[in-house]
């Protein structure tokens, strides 16, 4: 099935993919497949969307940035403590 509207440059630019298996209840499933369908989309298309609407969303809110922020900071805390 085509891909539609602005994801068909993204997913077919040849970039690096990586594979991902990821478990849904059969009932999602079957929910992501019928919808998928309606748009005339493949399933994967319609998971990339949802996930770069997520990110694009959790870049808004500033009490997710901030933990991330702290957890970056921690993280780079643990790595140079690691190097010396």
């Amino acid at each position: 099935m085509p891909v539609r509207g602005s994801l068909t440059s993204w997913y077919h630019d040849g970039m690096d993919k990586r594979t991902t298996t990821v478990r849904i209840p059969e009932d999602l499933a079957e929910q992501a497949d019928i919808v998928a369908r309606g748009r005339e989309i493949s399933v994967n298309a319609l998971m990339l969307e949802a996930l770069r609407t997520e990110i694009e969303q959790v870049k808004d809110d500033a009490d997710f940035m901030a933990t991330l922020r702290a957890l970056t900071k921690r993280d780079k805390e643990i790595l140079n403590r690691l190097a010396e």
